[in-house]
């Protein structure tokens, strides 16, 4: 990252910093106070004036949105905004050369975990730039690379680690990747800097950006969704309010609520929705469809 860019990541931690010390002056100051606002119903007879209080309405939503997130971050964790292990792509160091450079090139992300032997033993974070700068001094010759030497030492970060705690540790360290771990060593995920932003000011689309990965909106209305997407990211792509507080992904939602592993075909109704499960691979819900609980 640039120095404008620290630069600019520090002071959005202070401003968190100072938001959350003064909470109940800066609501005040804007005009808020901290109990819940209730909509106001429009009058048929003053469209024009209603669409211009709704615009109005909308941005201080925004506002009062943002705000939130910023204390949010003291509650939050990593495990809650971590991409997930299955949904992580990674790069096997005993894989040819060859083949590495390929993967790190066609990825969208410009570093990716290196791992030998299993998944949970990650041995370094390769960067795209360090992986063509290596190439490049040895004429691109793939055979002449050892990747576990170009491989960045990996930094690993409790899951329970408060997103507030985490933003302050990528800004001491200049770093905006890190490896999540729980309790027993075992490899949860992996968490950026990018990924605690956006908790504050929402999507940051950019030219590599993809739509939500496995969310497929089908004709009918309905959306049909891998288990593994994470609630949050649901809810963010379709503006949905489902919980997160007791699962992270949406086959966990699932799980929790029915107290069971569903069966293929079973449908369930709660948090006014329609859940039924689409595919199921042993003991794992692969692939569920969803719509409004009024519907079909």
């Amino acid at each position: 990252m640039s120095d404008a860019g620290w630069i600019a990541a520090a002071v959005l931690a202070a401003i968190i910093l100072l938001a959350l010390l003064f909470r109940t002056r800066l609501f005040a100051a804007l005009g808020y106070s901290l109990q819940p606002i209730e909509p106001v119903a429009p009058e048929d007879d003053e469209s024009d004036e209603n669409g211009d209080d709704s615009r109005r309405n909308g941005q201080a939503r925004d506002g009062r949105n943002r705000l939130g997130a910023l204390f949010d971050l003291e509650e939050l964790e990593v495990s809650d905004v971590m991409v997930h292990r299955t949904n992580m792509r990674s790069v096997n160091a005993d894989d040819p050369p060859e083949m590495v450079v390929r993967e790190i090139l066609q990825s969208p992300h410009t570093r990716m975990p290196l791992w030998k032997g299993s998944l949970d033993n990650i041995v370094g974070v390769l960067h795209a730039k360090d992986l063509l700068r290596a190439l490049n001094e040895v004429g691109n010759d793939f055979s002449r690379i050892d990747v576990t030497k170009i491989a960045s030492k990996p930094w690993f970060v409790p899951d329970t680690t408060t997103l507030q705690d985490q933003l302050n540790a990528f800004l001491r360290r200049k770093a905006h990747f890190a490896l999540v771990v729980d309790e027993y060593g075992e490899m949860e995920g992996l968490v950026t800097l990018e990924d605690i932003i956006e908790e504050i000011v929402g999507e940051i689309a950019d030219e590599h950006d993809i739509d939500v990965q496995g969310v497929k909106q089908e004709a009918d209305g309905s959306v049909v969704v891998d288990g593994t997407v994470p609630i949050r990211d649901l809810n963010r792509a379709l503006d949905w309010d489902l919980p997160d507080e007791e699962a992270t992904t949406i086959a966990g939602l699932v799980i929790h609520e029915t107290q069971t592993i569903p069966e293929e075909k079973q449908a369930f109704t709660f948090h006014g929705k329609r859940f039924v499960v689409m595919k199921r691979d042993k003991n794992r819900i692969a692939k569920l469809r969803i719509r409004p609980a009024g519907e079909g």
